[in-house]
């Protein structure tokens, strides 16, 4: 993978098994289908018309990225049914909008895993899930049993895809993404799971009962729209995006590259070949801002000569490291084939030795010196990519029934909210607990303390989700039905 004068790969390869390590693997998978228990039906109660089948909810969840799926399936684990499950698009979320193509630092067995962990993934593998609420869904989409079964067992067969591959190494994502797919069409279609096609605009704390009314902006004015609900529990599941900020200091003409059209080498290529001679900087050390330099050195090295790169960094690059029983920097160094590019073509002691020498100018700063560092390099510059971090997507608006507004505080080791109570005079009382709410995924995931070093890390990936949330769910039932 390295990329020496002398010769040029850029191709992204991941070794297959061998045939009896494929079927050795697709019988675990299939033992774990057949394995799983029912998810017991729920029969409806009174409601209003834009509410539903229920009058109260079990549970809302906003999102349906890896979080929201993963959500979902321990609600269901932990017999909380009655759940309406909200998203813009179930479309697996940022991964399978944006990341198809990006190699993974995460094990393909690890994805697998997550796939099997609760019994109700398990039986979204196996396209099982059935019943009279299964039935009435399928026929007000006006689709045939037959035509959904067919599409569940083509999303069945990606699992078998990714059980394909070497277990030990990594994949890109695409894999991943259908995966999250299947497994949506699947819970989608459980009983007691309605999916609602919208956005979670605003939700009220009912002190007194400790349940939420929840108001969903819905596309159209179809009287099957679920606009206005009782529930439960509310568990956010929202994700985070790339963060661009403005730069200190911005030469005329420069204008910001996001960050997910960086990470496709196809968005990339289409946006920067028809160009004429063009220089990107890219800021930041991370594994994103690598596959970054990779996928542009690839670009320089075969469709786009007359691209430059200069690499703005405050620090030398960090590698996972593997020791006895635990991974140092699990969450921030790098991992599999990004890992291995970057030691052997950005390193001090092979960059000059690379192709990449000839394109990419690396340009090392200290913290606080951005705006000379930039004022210094980036004349000449067409585009800026940052890959300095992600925050949080907007949530929806919180309040209380009194009117006011909640602003609400996640406990990244408990996976509950705290917010600031209003006491019986209607002052600002103390930190409490948020009834009811909960929050899991890249927007608000466990933290964790490195066994090495000592630092706190916060534990992102679909398999460390998983973890978090089998752990925090068991919190969830305690809310009385």
């Amino acid at each position: 993978m390295r990329l020496k004068k002398r010769s040029l790969n850029t191709e992204r390869k991941t070794p297959p098994l061998s045939q009896s390590s494929a079927q050795s693997g697709q019988s675990r998978l299939y033992s774990a289908v057949t394995s799983s228990s029912t998810i017991r039906r729920v029969d409806s109660r009174n409601a209003t018309p834009d509410s539903g089948l229920y009058d109260v909810y079990g549970a809302v969840v906003v999102g349906a990225g890896p979080a929201g799926i993963t959500a979902v399936g321990n609600l269901l684990e932990n017999r909380i049914d009655r759940i309406l499950w909200v998203d813009h698009a179930f479309d697996g979320g940022r991964v399978n909008q944006y990341y198809r193509e990006v190699p993974s630092n995460t094990k393909a067995k690890l994805f697998i895993e997550f796939a099997t962990a609760v019994a109700p993934f398990r039986e979204s593998a196996s396209g099982s899930p059935s019943g009279d609420l299964a039935k009435e869904q399928r026929t007000s989409e006006g689709i045939s049993g037959a035509t959904k079964s067919d599409k569940l067992r083509d999303l069945s067969d990606k699992l078998l895809d990714l059980q394909r591959l070497d277990q030990e190494s990594g994949c890109h994502l695409r894999y991943a993404a259908d995966l999250l797919l299947m497994l949506t069409e699947g819970l989608k279609r459980t009983p007691g799971v309605i999916a609602q096609t919208g956005q979670v605009t605003s939700a009220t704390l009912h002190e007194s009962t400790a349940t939420w009314a929840i108001d969903v902006s819905t596309e159209g004015d179809s009287p099957q729209n679920i606009t206005s609900v009782q529930a439960q529990r509310l568990i956010l599941c929202t994700g985070s995006s790339p963060i661009d900020p403005p730069l200190p200091y911005e030469p005329g003409g420069l204008k910001h590259l996001h960050l997910d059209t960086a990470l496709s080498p196809t968005k990339l290529s289409e946006l920067l070949s028809p160009l004429g001679p063009t220089t990107v900087a890219v800021i930041g050390a991370s594994h994103s801002a690598v596959l970054v330099l990779w996928n542009l050195a690839n670009l320089a090295l075969t469709s786009k000569p007359n691209l430059k790169v200069k690499w703005f960094t405050r620090h030398p690059l960090r590698y996972a490291e593997y020791e006895d029983g635990f991974i140092a920097r699990d969450n921030t160094g790098l991992k599999g084939e990004a890992a291995q590019w970057a030691r052997n073509n950005l390193e001090p002691e092979t960059m000059p030795d690379s192709l990449i020498s000839g394109m990419i100018t690396k340009i090392t700063y200290n913290k606080g010196d951005e705006e000379s560092a930039y004022r210094e390099h980036l004349s000449g510059t067409s585009f800026v990519v940052q890959a300095i971090g992600y925050h949080r997507d907007p949530l929806p608006t919180l309040r209380t029934s009194s009117g006011q507004k909640i602003e609400p505080l996640f406990d990244h080791n408990e996976g509950v909210f705290h917010y600031m109570k209003q006491n019986a005079s209607g002052s600002i009382g103390e930190l409490a607990v948020l009834p009811g709410v909960y929050g899991a995924g890249i927007a608000f995931p466990e933290k964790v303390v490195d066994k090495k070093y000592g630092h706190e890390e916060m534990n992102v990936g679909f398999y460390k989700f998983m973890q978090a949330v089998k752990k925090w769910s068991k919190g969830w039932k305690a809310v009385a039905v």
